[in-house]
């Protein structure tokens, strides 16, 4: 029997995975169903995402994808009140996959369209995990191309504290990486080679750590990492190697932990999140687990499966946007994409 609250069925594919749920609404979405590829071997040889071909996987992998999720389900096209999608920010091509079928199937069936951002997404994502938080709270977007701090009020309503000048914070993971010489994706590499190493062998830089601003700078570390490896004389052991993805996890992690905790500091707030795909570092959880135990915070993070991309998370502030009745809902039809979009502005 069909219950008055709206069944969203949203589409992720804002870079290199595809992803599909469906979420049922109300004031506490439930997740039914969500299926999941990742295109991590297609782009491996390459050391990085290669647009064109995230876009021509996207186009082989949505529909099958869609449809299990619809039986995992056990829910038919015709019962999905509202199509929901990432509009961006991504790959302009990979968001045209999701848009366009997303629009497709909405026309075919006669129901609005929900165009979502990305980052919201990732915000939202802990509202699905079983310790969800509770407004308002600061919110660390900590990705491979984002890291920002934003205050959060509520659906809708977010206030940029701060954000990266240059490089994310998984980019600096991803590029000390490679550096030293690991796969794709580089950050969990350089995570796990870090477990044996000794994170105060090398002195790498912290920058703008101590400033009063919360913004966050990372491309010196990467030149860091690569004056400390010509000193190695380019031929680094193994341990030295750990030695250095240690020192640079370290350097990372305490410049994210302490702009996190001013954060909290400059808005009186007692509440974190923590969501993107960094924030499934281990690292990165111990060390604000910790803090929040020393000054009596609380830390929410989405499951570990959902910090990377997802539709789960679409759906998800899909539903919550529709809830808090702040979904800009269309019925035009019209393909619409926007490869950089501001989330103050969503």
């Amino acid at each position: 029997m069909k219950t008055t609250e709206p069944l969203v069925l949203a589409f992720e594919s804002s870079c290199d995975e595809t992803g599909v749920a469906l979420v049922r609404g109300g004031e506490r979405p439930v997740l039914l169903a969500q299926a999941l590829h990742t295109q991590v071997a297609l782009h491996a040889d390459y050391g990085g995402v290669v647009p064109e071909l995230a876009s021509r996987d996207h186009v082989r992998r949505v529909l099958p994808l869609a449809r299990q999720v619809l039986a995992d389900a056990d829910a038919r096209l015709t019962d999905v009140d509202v199509v929901a999608y990432t509009r961006g920010p991504g790959l302009a091509g990979a968001l045209l996959v999701g848009a366009g079928v997303a629009v497709a199937l909405a026309a075919a069936l006669d129901k609005p369209v929900l165009p979502v951002h990305h980052l919201e997404g990732h915000l939202l994502s802990p509202f699905l995990s079983a310790d969800a938080p509770e407004f308002p709270f600061v919110a660390l977007l900590v990705s491979g191309g984002h890291t920002q701090l934003m205050r959060v009020d509520g659906v809708g309503h977010y206030t940029l504290l701060g954000e990266t000048i240059d490089d994310a914070a998984g980019e600096a993971f991803d590029k000390a990486a490679k550096l030293l010489g690991l796969g794709y994706p580089g950050g969990p590499a350089l995570a796990r080679l870090a477990e044996g190493g000794d994170d105060r062998a090398f002195a790498l830089p912290r920058p703008l750590l101590h400033q009063r601003n919360l913004d966050f700078s990372f491309a010196g570390l990467k030149t860091a990492v690569a004056v400390a490896l010509k000193k190695l004389g380019g031929a680094p052991t193994e341990g030295d190697k750990m030695n250095l993805a240690a020192s640079t996890q370290a350097a990372i992690v305490e410049v994210l932990v302490k702009k996190s905790l001013a954060a909290l500091q400059a808005t009186g707030l007692n509440r974190l999140v923590v969501a993107g795909g960094v924030g499934a570092n281990t690292l990165l959880r111990e060390q604000l687990n910790a803090a929040a135990v020393r000054r009596g915070l609380r830390v929410h993070y989405p499951e570990l499966a959902l910090c990377t991309d997802n539709g789960a998370m679409i759906a998800l502030a899909a539903a919550m946007r529709l809830h808090a009745g702040q979904a800009l809902l269309r019925r035009d039809h019209a393909i619409d994409v926007q490869p950089r979009w501001d989330l103050s502005a969503a």
